[in-house]
Parts: structure tokens; sequence; C-alpha cells
């Protein structure tokens, strides 16, 4: 078995390979196996690494060591692989598939405990081609997280400051698009504010439409935000954010099922794990058990049904 330890050295504004080196170098110490330090020269490098490492068939663990865009490409490195496992190990800014597992997520920062960890499939969303483990969503909510970058690069702006400024800056530009969206017998037509589909429960640094989502269950629990003015946004988004979506029936449509079909009068913004992708027509479609995650010793949350 070969650990491959992915890292993106801008994860977080700030370059953390040496102190991941250094940590992965005292725990193998007293392993046998072998073990490679990554650090990724591009974007998407990952996915190539990935691909290329699994070609000789080895059993390969593979740890993404960054945030959740760092996450995001060694899924889509791992993606439908029999002899890849992956998981977060998370040093960047963002975190939040981890989040979904509770008090027990910080077993993910720990790293005798994913290296002695078990192996779960877990399902994946495949959207027009790219792997999403988490979250994907279209409407506002992408518009102001995939521009958030733009405005970390200016002078006093930190991580929440930016995503207030982007907030801003996309509410103004209007909130509500026109969409077609098909989900099972269900079509809805007409400017949605946005619309997403939930794989994990957190998403954009903390936000929590899903209270009940899980990664094995088959299904995706699906968030479609009506059209609403700005004053009724404002008051709205503090509920969708804590959790309260499914309670707010006169303004959410709350599905379930295994795909979503999105189209838009022209090509907008998705949001795949904090990632950006752009089209006109979006299909997203649950795999079951497409990815093997590797699950720190000590979690019990897939005991639970």
């Amino acid at each position: 078995m070969k650990h491959l330890f992915i890292v993106n050295p801008i994860a977080g504004g700030k370059d953390k390979s040496a102190e991941v080196r250094a940590k992965v170098e005292s725990a193998f110490r007293t392993r046998a196996d072998s073990y490679e330090v990554y650090v990724t020269k591009a974007p998407m490098d990952a996915v190539d690494k990935i691909r290329r490492e699994a070609a000789s068939g080895e059993e390969l663990r593979v740890y993404a060591c960054g945030g959740d865009g760092t996450f995001n490409e060694c899924v889509n490195g791992a993606a439908l692989l029999p002899n890849v496992a992956v998981c977060p190990f998370p040093t960047g800014t963002g975190n939040d598939f981890c989040r979904t597992f509770g008090a027990e997520q910080e077993l993910f920062r720990d790293l005798d405990a994913i290296l002695d960890g078990d192996v779960h499939p877990i399902d994946l969303i495949d959207c027009n081609g790219r792997y999403s483990v988490n979250i994907c969503s279209v409407g506002i909510d992408a518009r102001i997280g995939t521009s958030v970058h733009k405005y970390t690069k200016l002078p006093f702006v930190n991580g929440p400051i930016s995503y207030v400024i982007s907030a801003i800056a996309n509410v103004f530009q209007g909130i509500a698009r026109p969409m077609t969206i098909r989900c099972g017998e269900k079509t809805i037509q007409g400017p949605q504010s946005l619309a997403c589909a939930c794989n994990g429960q957190f998403y954009g640094g903390g936000f929590h439409p899903s209270l009940t989502a899980r990664p094995d269950d088959g299904v995706l629990d699906i968030f479609i935000v009506k059209k609403v003015s700005l004053p009724l946004f404002a008051a709205l988004i503090g509920k969708y954010a804590a959790g309260k979506a499914a309670e707010m029936s006169k303004y959410v449509y709350h599905l379930q099922g295994d795909a979503i079909e999105i189209d838009f009068e022209k090509e907008d913004v998705v949001n795949l794990d904090g990632e950006a992708l752009y089209a006109k027509e979006v299909r997203m479609k649950l795999i079951p058990g497409a990815l093997r995650l590797i699950v720190p010793a000590g979690m019990h949350f897939f005991e639970r049904p």
C-alpha cells in the first residue's frame, strides 16, 4: 500500500507544505508502508497525479492536505477507482465536508487516526462530468461563493469580509435568474433564487441547508429557493444558513431524489464543493458508492442508521 499526501501550497493563503511534510515524516518513522508528499503545481494537478499512481494497480490511499477545493480535486482523481481511497486532512480555510460529521470531524485532523482508518463507500454527484462529494448549487449562493476570490486580494480584506463584499456585489446585480428545473416528475419554471443538491450538510463556509443529508444513503436532499425580494432575502438567509430551509415551505421547495436537471437562459456558474463550473445546461446525477472514503479510526458516524 502507498500513502499519497496531496498538498495545496496556496490553501488558506499560506504554504503549509513544510509543516505537512514534517508531520508525515514523523508519523511514518514507525510505519512500513511507502509514502509520498506531493505539492500541486496547478489547478487539477492532483487529478492527474492520483490517476498516474493508481495505474499500477497498487492499493493507494490519498490524503487531501488543504481545504474543500483540494479535497474536491482528490475526489475527482479517485472517483470510481477500486484501488484508491481518499480523505481530507484539513489545512485550508474551508472544510465544509468535514462538518457533516459533527464532533467527530476533528478526527480528520488526527494524522494517526486517518492512517489507521478503514474504508467506507460513499456517494458522488456527477455534475456535467465533474464530481462533487458534498454540495452542488446554482443561483445567488453559487455566484457569491465563487466570486469571493476576487475580493480576497484587496488590502485589509479577510475571509469573512470578502464574503460580505461578494454578497453585496452579487445581490445588487439581481437575486433570481430564470431557470427550468426538473427533478423526478416535478418541473419548476421561472425565476428562482437558488437550487442546492446536498450529498453533505454544509457549504459556503458553514451554511447548513440540510439537517439529514448523508453521503452514503443514495439520496440527494434538494432545496430550491423561489424568487424573493431583497428585504425578504435578507430576512430568510439566516434561517436557510441555520438549517431551517425545510421549515420555509412558502418560499422553498424541498425535494429528494437521485437526479436534478437545471437549464438557464444563458450560461451561469455552478458551485461544486466551492469550485466553479460554468454551464447553460446542468445535469446532476448521484452515483451510489462511487468513492472509497478513508474513515478515521474511532469514528462512529457510519455505524448510525
